[in-house]
């Protein structure tokens, strides 16, 4: 069911003038890589994005999962909407209706899209972009000029994200897979904004303010950077989870998010529900009967229609989420999701967080059947792989209230809180753990590590490689990751829950890496050579992966999926023979049925006294049929055989010769080649030995320069220059991040109380006043200690290159 969006005006409800009569281009099938929009580009559109100091990831193509492809054209700032067909004329192939529909917004875009998608049926198209963010409604009015359709665009938190006073930027946009108007927005404030584009595209319906840590115990800054975050898909409360990303590559879960007016399976909340009155209320802990009980309260409140279907029985299949949140009580943010660990020597690295180099750049959630995939992508070229050893299950914090945003008729418009991790020692979470220890007490789900996948990037890029992560829609196994060098296929072959509940006993195995397209991209460039990836399927079976590059070169590539899950057994105490092998056994020409002549045929037994049967009487003339009969289907048949195949042998004799006849030119050929190339390349071997000569001597006399035997580091001055690296790298990007936030939240804050001063001296008292103050103090006092501290690292980093310089050089 598609929705239309776009707004009736009057100018269009009149009868229009009958236009001059155009004749009407004639569509035709062409393949994909070949379409016009490709094959007429140019290679200004890899340059048209303006210089950012934030590098992001492009990706100008969507596919709406059935039969249209959407692309963004960054030289012409248009829409072009694609008719594909999926494995037609052969089923290797995806054919492209050309021309091309041209959709365009109504309205100036003022910033350079970077990510186009598209919603769940289809109806509107996000454009984001450094500097702006809109939502373009796909079905609008045709304009007369150029055939262009026109269609409306309305831009997202205009006033929160991309205002002239303000620095906040937005990390990742998304729309939620239970809706077809919501959308979810992490920016660099620490801020989980989620907008409904049914009622106010402004204002917010949902707001979470993301506290990992208590203010003032921070480490490091890169631990309050959020970087990534994603939906939970169609399982038990995985499908009201959000998972939010940390730049030092911790993960937090909020439970539960619904949006207001978002539609779920009657079976699905049901089970979530019983599971809460099973495992929950009948606990002998009393921390689990709490934790239920809100949860259930929640659900009955969430869903108005459960408790009474529950309880009188109905045919209902969707429930409708109905605005609600607890007044005394606000999410935690689950978190930071630990290791699990067998106990011993593992239980230190379990606390660890970050295992790869760099800092985590995107996050992907995958659902494979029973089990919650995590993928974190760092800026080192690692893929971690995880996935979740428990159920996630809500969690509140009672004595934090929300603010909640409400109608003349008290109807919840809108609701904010601030999210806080629950403050507590770290938990060991162990494999033999017994299950009643951890059902409902609001511990966050441990993590089951799978693999560490290094995809061997070039490592010499200042800010590290930016690496984009896909489900593949046919098999959710795999997964591609999108890359400064190309495009990588990374298969899951081992999924615990998912193997336990099929009856496998197969051990742990490592996904398999298979690369997939190199772009052979050049070192010193600074922006991914491709802009757009989308993967499509059919229904039969078949898929297939659509890469655009930054020259709007078009690539299709055809991806196997039969047998990929398949494991390959290798017998071990078979012995493996290494000696070729003595006979080489040649294609038969003639079949070895016809070899071996006609098949034996034994005459049935007969009367002493035939050879006294004359021929003609009934006797002789029913022997002599059967005599006939056996004749005619074992020789007359073979022969037919032998004949058929015969005639048919000259022909295929004759392209064997013909086909050895030109593999002999062809060698004959590139053996004349080669004497050809002899002396060139006996030259060139020549020039290299004096080339290597001459490189000898010029490594000896560097050798005896002064300077060549300097002292090299030690473990402790190594140790502490890749400290100052990391600093470098990540902890100052996150502490300009953290500045840039606080001062943003600052100015909107003192923006928001100067205009409303004059309503709040009527209905604010001072004790209010005085909160407000000293909430403005914290903030400047904070933003002040950050400079100090950013000011004193400065002034460290300083000291301790003077003091390498120095060293160096004493050693000259």
């Amino acid at each position: 069911m598609r929705y239309n969006f776009d707004v009736p005006e009057k100018e269009e409800q009149q009868p229009r003038a009958p236009s001059p009569a155009t004749p009407k281009e004639e569509v035709q099938w062409l393949p994909l890589q070949n379409h016009p929009i490709f094959t007429t580009a140019t290679a200004t559109a890899a340059s048209t994005g303006h210089p950012s100091a934030h590098r992001t990831a492009r990706n100008l193509m969507a596919w709406d999962g059935a039969s249209r492809l959407y692309f963004w054209d960054s030289v012409k700032k248009c829409l072009h909407r694609i008719s594909i067909r999926l494995g037609e004329p052969d089923p290797t192939s995806v054919l492209a209706d050309s021309p091309s529909k041209v959709l365009q917004a109504d309205v100036q875009l003022n910033f350079v899209v970077d990510r186009i998608s598209i919603n769940r049926n289809g109806s509107a198209l996000l454009l984001a972009g450094s500097d702006g963010l809109c939502i373009m409604y796909l079905y609008g009015r045709t304009s007369t000029t150029d055939n262009t359709i026109i269609c409306r665009t309305v831009s997202i938190g205009s006033q929160i994200y991309f205002n002239s006073n303000n620095v906040i930027r937005t990390l990742q946009v998304s729309w939620h897979p239970s809706s077809d108007t919501h959308l979810g927005i992490l920016s660099s404030d620490s801020v989980f904004r989620i907008f409904d584009l049914s009622s106010d595209v402004g204002l917010p319906e949902q707001e979470y303010y993301l506290q990992p840590v208590d203010p003032g115990k921070s480490r490091n800054a890169a631990s309050i950077c959020p970087v990534d975050f994603s939906f939970g898909a169609d399982h038990l409360w995985d499908r009201f989870s959000v998972f939010i990303l940390f730049s030092d590559g911790s993960i937090y879960i909020l439970c539960p998010v619904v949006p207001f007016g978002s539609v779920y399976k009657w079976e699905s909340i049901l089970e979530i529900y019983n599971d809460a009155h099973t495992f929950g209320l009948k606990s002998a802990n009393s921390t689990a009967v709490s934790n239920s009980n809100l949860a259930i309260f929640w659900l009955e409140a969430t869903f108005p229609e459960l408790a009474h279907q529950a309880t009188e029985g109905g045919n209902l299949s969707m429930l409708k989420a109905h605005p609600y949140a607890l007044f005394d009580a606000s999410l935690s943010l689950q978190g930071p999701l630990r290791k699990v660990c067998n106990g011993g020597e593992e239980e230190f690295l379990a606390v660890r967080v970050a295992e790869c180099e760099g800092r985590a750049v995107s996050f992907l959630y995958n659902l494979v059947s029973k089990d919650s995939i995590l993928v974190t992508a760092w800026s080192g070229g690692q893929l971690q792989i995880d996935a979740l050893a428990d159920e996630i299950q809500p969690v509140w914090i009672v004595g934090s209230p929300p603010r909640v945003r409400v109608d003349s008729l008290d109807h919840i418009l809108g609701l904010a809180m601030i999210c806080e991790s629950i403050p507590c020692e770290l938990s060991v979470v162990k494999v033999d753990q017994p299950p009643d220890q951890t059902f409902w007490l609001g511990h966050p789900p441990p993590l089951l590590r799978l693999a560490i996948i290094d995809l061997a990037l070039p490592r010499n890029m200042e800010s590290g490689s930016l690496i984009s992560l896909f489900v593949d829609p046919l098999i959710p196994e795999r997964i591609y990751s999108l890359h400064d060098g190309g495009i990588d296929s990374i298969v899951l072959h081992f999924l615990p829950f998912t193997s336990e509940a099929t009856g496998k006993n197969e051990t742990m195995r490592t996904p398999s890496v298979h690369p997939v397209l190199s772009t052979c991209q050049a070192e010193s460039s600074s922006s991914s050579p491709i802009c757009g990836f989308v993967a499509l399927s059919d229904s039969f079976g078949y898929s297939w992966i659509v890469a655009v590059t930054s020259s709007q070169e078009c690539i299709v590539l055809e991806m196997k999926s039969l047998n990929l899950l398949i494991p390959v057994h290798v017998d071990i105490e078979k012995d493996i023979s290494l000696e070729e092998p003595k006979q080489i056994d040649t294609p038969n020409i003639i079949s070895k049925e016809l070899l071996s002549g006609p098949k034996v045929v034994f005459i049935p037994q007969t009367s002493p006294n035939l050879r006294s049967v004359a021929a003609d009487s009934i006797e002789g003339r029913s022997t002599l049929h059967q005599y006939f009969k056996l004749f005619h289907e074992n020789y007359v048949e073979y022969a037919h055989k032998v004949y058929f195949e015969l005639k048919h042998h000259g022909p295929h004799l004759k392209r064997i010769i013909d086909d050895q006849l030109a593999r002999l030119g062809e060698a004959q050929q590139k053996l004349l080649k080669v004497e050809e190339k002899q002396p060139t390349l006996e030259e060139r071997i020549h020039h290299a030995n004096q080339m290597h000569s001459f490189l000898e001597e010029r490594l000896q006399s560097l050798r005896n320069l002064p300077g060549a035997h300097k002292k090299p580091l030690s473990r402790a001055e190594r140790e502490f220059k890749s400290e100052l690296d990391r600093f470098r790298g990540v902890e100052l990007d996150a502490l300009r991040s953290s500045i840039e936030t606080l001062n943003a939240r600052s100015r909107r804050y003192v923006q928001s109380s100067k205009g409303s001063t004059s309503n709040q001296q009527r209905h604010i008292s001072g004790r209010k006043n005085f909160v407000e103050d000293a909430q403005i103090s914290q903030l400047k006092s904070a933003i002040a200690k950050l400079s100090l501290v950013n000011s004193e690292n400065a002034k460290r980093v300083k000291v301790v290159e003077s003091a390498l310089k120095s060293q160096e050089r004493t050693g000259d």
